[in-house]
């Protein structure tokens, strides 16, 4: 009877994931509350418009802790890695970058309103957050404006759209800021000693992001660009996550296979189902893991 109500159960809540529902629209980020609280601002795409209506679905998904890993034999899994590539399981661990490594340290509508107040912007916040929304939801997935000059012109659209605003030195403005240590800040005070402790033990560290060229000033701006051994965005590769080729990216700059890489990221469409459709693991982070240091102790490393 157990084993009965166990598959009843996560027959019930794989349901809710219908992937016609999932791909028809943009998609939204998987933590409940991380959806809340984040709607991007202006860097990273793929998990950029947030929805207040995921958090519904979030308490109920697999490797909750209403539910755990150990129903599906996560734990056996674990141990079955051990048994093929010893004590640490894996050789490379990829990072989604928004909302997993970093994430926006103040409300994105607030600073298209503060910056462009000099430039003649004068929607309230509430506007710039429903106008934003609806340019974003235009269906981008077809497209390379966000590929062209390194994601610019998208972002021209996506702030005019929004603001009402085309001056050209208030996009800049804007472009620029997100490129600083104050639009961002770090998820996890612990991520150095944690990816120092991993790299140490022969694990090679990687970005994956559905991001531009200024990821990197970004990093080196929050003094955490000689963590990683690559960077993988999804302007350069010319494909955003959940697609396999930018994960696939990432291993061959790493010189790895992707089944012995793991990728942690905050969004189960583009990070989790992206990362295993290129022969990756991977873990939701804020569900399966909280934090780099268990992510580390999962792999076998102690920090």
């Amino acid at each position: 009877m157990a084993l009965i109500s166990t598959r009843t159960k996560i027959s019930r809540i794989l349901s809710t994931f219908s992937p016609n529902t999932l791909l028809s629209r943009p998609p939204f980020p998987s933590n409940g509350v991380q959806a809340a609280a984040r709607l991007l601002p202006f860097g990273g795409f793929g998990s950029s418009f947030a929805s207040s209506a995921v958090a519904s679905v979030e308490p109920e998904t697999l490797g909750s802790s209403g539910i755990g890993f150990e129903i599906l034999g996560v734990k056996d899994y674990e141990d079955y890695r051990r048994s093929l590539y010893g004590d640490i399981t894996h050789k490379a661990l990829l990072v989604d970058a928004v909302g997993t490594l970093v994430v926006p340290s103040q409300p994105m509508a607030q600073i298209y309103r503060e910056i462009g107040e000099k430039y003649g912007v004068n929607y309230s916040e509430g506007e710039i957050l429903n106008r934003y929304r609806r340019a974003y939801e235009k269906p981008w997935g077809r497209s390379r404006l966000r590929y062209v000059n390194d994601g610019k012109p998208f972002w021209q659209y996506i702030v005019s759209s929004s603001t009402g605003c085309s001056d050209s030195q208030y996009f800049e403005e804007l472009y620029n800021y997100y490129t600083t240590n104050k639009a961002w800040h770090l998820c996890d005070p612990d991520a150095e000693k944690v990816f120092k402790a991993l790299r140490q033990a022969g694990v090679k560290i990687a970005i994956v992001s559905n991001f531009d060229t200024r990821l990197r000033p970004l990093l080196r701006d929050l003094n955490c660009d000689h963590w990683f051994d690559a960077v993988a965005v999804s302007a350069e590769v010319e494909a955003e996550k959940p697609n396999p080729t930018i994960f696939l990216k990432a291993c061959e700059l790493l010189g790895v296979r992707p089944e012995d890489a793991l990728h942690v990221g905050d969004d189960r469409r583009n990070d989790v189902w992206g990362a295993r459709d290129a022969g990756c693991d991977a873990w939701l982070w804020g569900s399966d893991v909280h934090s780099f240091k268990e992510v580390a102790e999962r792999i076998g490393v102690k920090v």
